[in-house]
This record gives C-alpha cells, structure tokens and sequence, in this order.
C-alpha cells in the first residue's frame, strides 16, 4: 500500500483546482480503504469550486459521487471483504441522533457530506465508515455505480418527495445526469408522460430516447416555457414537476406548469431569491413547492437493484471520462459553469 497518493483539491474559492500528493488517509476499526475506480463530476462541484456552495475546511479534495474496490477494512469491520466492488453513499453520519434513528440521515446533526465538509473520492483511495460502502452488483460498471450516487439517487428521491403515483405525469427540468436518470426511474414508477425540458438540442434528443417528450427552452421566457409544457400535457399541466438547475426562470417553470394539487420538487442549487405570486402559483391550484435534499442509503441499495435488473440504463448518461487530472477535471467544470458540460463525465483515477 502506498504511503501518498494523488489527489485533485480544492484550495480556495473561486480557483481551478489544483492537483496534489497526499498521505493517504487512516483506517479506523469502522472505516474501510477504497482504492478509487470511478468519481463523477457533478454540477455541485461547480458550485463548490466558485464559492457558490460554501465547501470546507480546505484544502479539500472534491468528488463525491464515488466507486472503488475495497483495499483494506478496519478491525471491527465484518460486512465487507477485501476486494469487493462497492459504491459509496456521500453522506457520512453519527447513526445515533434522532434524525439517523428515524431515517433522516440527511439531517444528522454531525453529518458530513464528502467531497464537501470532508475529503472525496477525486484520489487515489478514500477511507470511509464501512456504513457508507453500497455493494455494487457485478452487472453494474464502476462509472455507472459512481454517478448514481448522486445523479440517480437524488432524482428517486426528489420523486418520492414530490409523492408521484403510477398514472401521474412528470416535468423534468434539466435533461443532465440527474435529469436521464430521473426520467427513466419516473417512467419505471409508472408514470404516465413524461416531459423534458432543456436548452440543449442534443440532451432533449437523448431523454426522447428514454421516451421522454421533449420540450426546448432555447431563447424562450418562463412564460413560453410553460405554455409548451401545458401544450405538451393537454393544456393540464403536470402532477409532479422536478427542478433539476438551479435557476429563477427553472423554478418558477417548475410551479407555472404544475396541474392542480401538482408538487414541485426543486433540486438545483440556487442562491438568488425566486419571486412567487402566492395565489397564482401556489394558493389558486392548491400547489406545492417542496425541497429535496440528497437521498438515503436505502434508495441506493433499491437504485442498484434497478440497475441490475436492467431499469436504469447510464450507458448513453456518462458520455465522457478523464483522467485524475486537474487541467481536464477544470476543464469540465468550466463546461459546467457555462452550461455546456456533456450529459456526465466521470474521472477515471
């Protein structure tokens, strides 16, 4: 085992990401040693990197969409062998506050997120509780494992958040990672259309595939948007709408489109107010706005054994990879930040 290893971190906000030698981190009696296989590159990162989203302490190293193989376990560790294909549920937990008790891990009190309050998986290795490591099915590549989960894990459960029934039509804004994998796991559940809303001529033809219908935002305003959006839905509107951005214009898409008792779930990260006429948007259809954050490791042990089963398909998602780089890892970000990015990219260390 190597005493350092390579590393792409954050230093400070605002700057590329640099890369760096680190000592490879300690294994705890919890903890396992993942030797990294595969980190996404995902559009928080972006976020993190400008400051957008506060990330620390730093230096940090990013990434927290995260597959590997297990390098070594700590002493008290039983449920994971050496060499076993894993998956890595980015939230890092105490287990023993109320929230972890009653299943809110999201909201542990102590809770860290990799690649974000702590160090993630844009390295060689990473140590984590043995907890965080998701066993990753045979039939399910390492890039796939990394990026659901973040991308498929959070757009399940922004679609129980926003309670979607067999039968109920589904908005998806933003036809990105999270937004292929959502539309396949909205159709998997049952529902009845599915709509599709992007900017990017190529992404739209993409989430068709997925038998998406599909709507282009390019060089329309909210309104125009969700005039489409009810053409598309037979004037109705939508019972469950997904945010998937993080902009105003989405966001208010999100809830303009929604048929009576519709629910918005608004997933992208967004730090500028978002104006909301309260009886047109909200009061008059007796319509929700909901946030969803991040996701449960249950979802995770269910999404891979949809992958497995052939219902989540991420072959035509991760449409580019890169080395454990920091000039091609800043690269993507930029893409990202202009929202230019491909459908998914996924560091190969």
């Amino acid at each position: 085992m190597p005493v350092t290893m390579k590393a792409v971190q954050m230093v400070r906000a605002g700057d590329p990401v640099v890369s760096h030698e680190v000592p490879v981190p300690s294994l705890g009696p919890d903890d396992v040693l993942v030797r990294v296989r595969a980190a996404g590159i995902c559009h928080s990162d972006a976020h993190y990197r400008s400051g957008r989203s506060p990330a620390h302490p730093l230096p940090l190293t990013l990434g927290h969409e995260i597959a590997g193989e297990v390098a070594a376990v700590g002493s008290d560790v039983t449920t994971l062998a050496i060499g076993a294909r894993v998956a890595l549920h980015y939230l890092v937990i105490c287990g023993a506050c109320d929230d972890c008790l009653a299943g809110r891990e999201q909201f542990c009190r102590t809770g860290l997120m990799l690649g974000h309050y702590t160090n993630g998986g844009w390295a060689e290795y990473i140590v984590v509780p043995a907890w965080n490591a998701v066993p990753l099915p045979d039939a399910v590549s390492y890039e796939h494992g990394a990026v659901m989960m973040c991308s498929s894990s959070t757009s399940l459960h922004a679609l129980r958040k926003g309670r979607m029934q067999p039968g109920e039509s589904v908005l998806v804004i933003g036809a990105g990672g999270l937004g292929m994998s959502a539309i396949q796991l909205a159709t998997h559940l049952g529902a009845s259309q599915v709509i599709a809303v992007d900017r990017d001529a190529k992404k739209l033809a993409l989430a068709a595939q997925f038998g998406a219908t599909p709507v282009s935002a390019a060089d329309l305003t909210v309104d125009q948007v969700v005039a489409a959006v009810r053409d598309a839905s037979n004037g109705r509107g939508v019972n469950v709408a997904l945010e998937l951005v993080g902009s105003v214009d989405t966001v208010q898409v999100s809830l303009k489109a929604l048929a009576p008792l519709g629910r918005a779930a608004v997933v992208g990260l967004n730090n500028v107010a978002v104006p909301v006429d309260s009886y047109r948007d909200i009061i008059g259809r007796e319509a929700e706005l909901i946030g969803s954050n991040d996701h449960l490791r249950s979802e995770l042990e269910e999404l891979m054994a949809l992958a497995a089963a052939g219902h989540l398909d991420l072959r035509h998602v991760v449409t580019n990879t890169v080395p454990l780089d920091a000039d091609a890892i800043n690269g993507v970000l930029d893409a990202l930040d202009r929202h230019a990015a491909p459908v998914r990219t996924v560091i190969l260390p």
